[in-house]
């Protein structure tokens, strides 16, 4: 159900309208309702935390983009963005997490360009704290989208890129054939739900209760990924199709992050805690690597779908890693 909050335009923001998050510890949302052809679900949440350094790399910030069936609860990546001194601000994508809106159909779209007004919106907000660089941060379908926008958009002040296991390609086996069918399908029935299966066995290697670190809100991340549509399935073929062949042409630094392996199996194995049981680290690696002339490849060794929620002695060496990146393109 959506919370209340003070409404206000996209790109038209002031410090009116925020309020505590449901995270604590300093972090803050507001609400953007957006003008347009969304209907009254065309509401995204921008979530921030200012860094309290004041020397010139508190004028960087990090935009994360959260993935499928997800919503931004990872706090401590936030607060390790944070503690190095860059301002962090995510965003929940409209009809997910803090941004859902009672009897709406979750986490669809038939066009990932329907996200770029939320995106926007964010970066507005960073651009008027004075933060004029960003670095754009997607994870899976959030890396999609982020490619996507940057692709297309190219703003300004964006001048880096950093992809956890981007959702550059389909995995689905012999299945994946019949993509082109559906999104042709799309085109005419956009609202016909296609289930994605009954495993829970990625949540089960993410949640403390299971066999995890984490917790998060089970109602706002499901536990078995839920059905989606037709045009949902075009929409990110589309997306996918453009940022292929040297099409995207992206001109800004990229880190590319990956997995060491892929898993399959809907059944929690400790193999689900080591490897990435969402996506084919090859496709990640294949499609990624021709994004543009500025991609670096890394191959994280025994890392989760999600690599920020790995175990600590993997994460510890990345963000390390991720920051050393970050200083070398100068931000």
């Amino acid at each position: 159900m959506l919370m209340v909050a003070t409404p206000i335009k996209s790109g038209a923001q002031d410090s009116v309208g925020w309020m505590p998050d449901i995270l604590g510890d300093g972090y803050q949302m507001r609400r953007v309702y957006h003008n347009g052809n969304g209907g009254d679900d065309a509401v995204s949440t921008i979530v921030s935390k200012r860094s309290m350094q004041t020397d010139s790399i508190g004028r960087c910030g990090i935009l994360y983009i959260h993935g499928f069936n997800d919503y931004f609860f990872q706090s401590e990546m936030g607060n390790r963005f944070v503690g190095q001194g860059y301002d962090f601000y995510a965003v929940d994508l409209r009809r997910y997490g803090r941004s859902m809106v009672k009897d709406r159909k979750n986490f669809d779209t038939c066009n990932l360009a329907d996200y770029f007004p939320d995106i926007d919106s964010a970066l507005v907000e960073m651009e008027r704290t004075g933060i004029d660089k960003v670095i754009l941060m997607g994870h899976s379908t959030g890396g999609l989208i982020s490619a996507y926008f940057e692709s297309r958009c190219r703003p300004k002040t964006v001048k880096a890129m950093i992809l956890n296991s981007p959702f550059l390609d389909w995995n689905l086996g012999w299945k994946e054939s019949l993509i082109p069918v559906v999104s042709f399908v799309g085109r005419l029935f956009p609202e016909l739900e296609i289930s994605q299966g009954k495993s829970t066995a990625y949540a089960e290697s993410l949640l403390k209760e299971y066999h995890g670190e984490w917790n998060y809100r089970t109602d706002w991340k499901f536990m078995q990924s839920p059905s989606v549509t037709a045009g949902w399935i075009r929409a990110i073929t589309e997306a996918q199709r453009s940022l292929r062949d040297g099409h995207a042409d992206i001109e800004i630094p990229v880190l590319l992050l990956y997995s060491s392996r892929s898993i399959h199996g809907s059944e929690w194995t400790p193999d689900h805690n080591r490897a990435d049981c969402v996506l084919d680290v090859s496709d990640i690696k294949r499609y990624g690597s021709g994004l543009g002339t500025k991609v670096t490849c890394v191959k994280v060794e025994n890392g989760m779908h999600d690599l920020v929620l790995s175990s600590e002695n993997i994460r510890n060496p990345l963000y390390r890693y991720i920051f050393q990146w970050l200083s070398a393109q100068g931000l």
